[in-house]
This record gives structure tokens, C-alpha cells and sequence, in this order.
């Protein structure tokens, strides 16, 4: 799962991050809101944690701008407000759910669960190439309608290959969205899983799906 996190005050963002990053979230953090619009436009978020006071552009409005622009990832709002009103503002912007600091970690741990939860029902949770079908929910992948045996890495990796198939990913790409935004693109840690992958999903099967285009990156495709 990957997280946008948009916190302007350094110490917070750094204890959140933390703390996600020991649940095994993959976190990304922006530090005002227009930095956090930018990065929920070009990237796939499955949760944005959101502070409301930030530098260039408030909460509120990233909220309502996120919207407006049809990104419909849940959203939870961070505030030292926590009036009444102030919350009725929040959750009236877009956000779908709201917690006032201070906090405590396990809480916001509940929260992202509950609203990941929440997520996934309204998701088929399918994906599906060739012979090759990801259950989502059920986190279960099969080839010829038998079943594979994957890692969570694995799995990660694969589903963000079905996610952008017939398109090119690069190992940049693939480092921000399946590791951190911080991984070293250039360790073969990705070839070493690519190389997994192959053999548990193409091995034995005449039509290969995984190719790797020299150059550039690795392609999910008939």
C-alpha cells in the first residue's frame, strides 16, 4: 500500500513516516500543497493522509482541488483543529475522515485500516492479462487457472505490472512504487525479483507475459 503523507512540519512528517514505514506502508511525503497535488496527479496513492494548515495551499483546498480533478483516493485530514465546524469543513471538502492532533499512533494506524477497508469493498479487485488473474482482495494470483505462490514483494511487484500492462515501467517507477521513494534504482534488488517473477509466472507457459525492453524497463503484455 502506498501513502502520500503532506506534512509541513518536519518532525511529525518524519514520526509518521516512521511509523508507516514499520507497518511496511510505502510513504511518500510533501511538504506543502501544491507539492502534494502534483505528486497525487502523476502518481497511484491508495491513501492521503492531509495536514489542513500548509504552506502554498491549504488542506481544505487540495482536498476540494483533488476532487475536482476526479482523484477519488481516500483521504484523511490531520488538524490541531478540532471543532466542530472545522471538522464539518473538512469532511464537507472531500475527506472521508478526520483526526485531531495530538494523536495517538495506534490510532491513525485504525483509521488508515478502516479507511483501506472501506476502499477495497467498492474495488472488484481483478486484474486480469492473458491467462494471468490477480484477485486483489484476496490477495491470490493464478496462470491457467492454477494457482501461483507469491511473496508479498512479489505480489507487490506483480500487481503494479498488471496495473500498468502493455505499458513500460522503469526500474525508477518500479523503485518509487514497490519500494520507497528514497530505494536505490540501481542495486539489482529488481532484476533479482524480476528474475522470481519470471519463473513463477512464465516458466512452463509457451506464451511469455513478462519482457524486458532494453533500455528502458520491463513490460506486462501478451
Amino acid at each position: 500500500m502506498r501513502i502520500l503523507l503532506v506534512e509541513d512540519e518536519i518532525k511529525m512528517a518524519s514520526f509518521i513516516e516512521r511509523g508507516l514505514k514499520e507497518e511496511d506502508y510505502v510513504v511518500d511525503v510533501a511538504n506543502d500543497g501544491e507539492k502534494a497535488l502534483f505528486q497525487a496527479e502523476i502518481n497511484p496513492y491508495d491513501l492521503i493522509i492531509l495536514d489542513v494548515i500548509l504552506p502554498v495551499k491549504d488542506g481544505i483546498t487540495v482536498c476540494r482541488e483533488l476532487r475536482s480533478k476526479k482523484i477519488n483516493v481516500p483521504v484523511l485530514m490531520l488538524t490541531s483543529k478540532d471543532r466542530v465546524r472545522d471538522k464539518v469543513l473538512g469532511l464537507n471538502s472531500g475527506a472521508d475522515d478526520y483526526l485531531a492532533k495530538p494523536f495517538a499512533f495506534e490510532e491513525l494506524l485504525a483509521r488508515i485500516s478502516a479507511l483501506l477497508r472501506r476502499n477495497k469493498q467498492d474495488k472488484t479487485g481483478i486484474l486480469k492479462i492473458a491467462d494471468l488473474e490477480m484477485d486483489q482482495l484476496k490477495h491470490k494470483v493464478t496462470r491457467a487457472g492454477r494457482e501461483i505462490q507469491l511473496t508479498s514483494k512479489e505480489f507487490a511487484l506483480l500487481e503494479y505490472l498488471m496495473l500498468n500492462a502493455t505499458h513500460v515501467v522503469t526500474r525508477t517507477m518500479i523503485s518509487e512504487h514497490v519500494w520507497h521513494e528514497d530505494f536505490d534504482s540501481f542495486t539489482n534488488v529488481i532484476d533479482v525479483y524480476m528474475n522470481f517473477l519470471r519463473n513463477k509466472v512464465d516458466k512452463g507457459h509457451k506464451k511469455q507475459l513478462i519482457h524486458t525492453i532494453h533500455g528502458k524497463g520491463y513490460v506486462l503484455k501478451e
